[in-house]
């Protein structure tokens, strides 16, 4: 499941970033603000129109994504 598929208030924990090429600076930005196998996250709200940007909760950290850079993170869903 990708990120941007999680509805509000669910958590999962990250298990890879997708890239769309060798030197992908989003898919490497996204793994140095903490978006790495294993860590929790959360949808915590999302933007009034379309639901764009995501306000998305890494560990204890809040981040606001794009869709588009949400849909690089794959994701699974806890119980």
């Amino acid at each position: 499941m990708r990120l941007s598929e999680l509805s509000r208030g669910a958590s999962a924990v990250v298990r890879s970033i997708e890239p769309v090429s060798a030197t992908d600076a989003v898919a490497r930005r996204l793994r140095d603000l903490g978006f790495v196998d294993g860590e929790p996250v959360r949808i915590v709200g999302q933007g009034p129109f379309g639901g764009d940007p995501l306000l998305v909760q890494v560990g204890y950290t809040r981040f606001a994504l794009r869709r588009a850079e949400a849909a690089r993170v794959i994701v699974e869903g806890t119980p």
